[in-house]
């Protein structure tokens, strides 16, 4: 008995994709290439912070203030209710005299 019914299209799998899909294809494998590098070096980073008594000097500054917050948190939280208390316009006064101090010692 054969069936009336129209055949159904190959399933995706099947089908070769055009040019332009093909280009987007590779452009997704580069894509998740680079984001596994990323993942593998914020994993060696962590790996590194984790067994190192201190943070090197080249690492980024946020990763060393992170590490700093994690081993002096008393000092974190007393500086930042210290911001707290003081408010934002001696904040912004204070950093205009603290920050080109702070550049200058970076730049040593």
């Amino acid at each position: 008995m054969t069936s009336n019914l129209p055949s159904s299209p190959p399933a995706p799998s099947a089908r070769r994709p055009t040019v332009p899909q093909q280009r987007v294809l590779e452009r997704i494998a580069a894509q998740r290439i680079r984001l596994r590098a990323r993942r593998a070096q914020r994993h060696q980073w962590q790996t590194e912070a984790v067994s190192a008594q201190g943070v090197s000097s080249d690492a980024p500054m946020l990763q060393r203030l992170a590490m700093f917050a994690k081993l002096h948190p008393v000092a974190v939280t007393a500086v930042l209710g210290a911001a707290l208390v003081a408010g934002p316009r001696r904040l912004v006064r204070w950093a205009g005299v603290v920050l080109p101090l702070v550049m200058q010692l970076r730049g040593r």
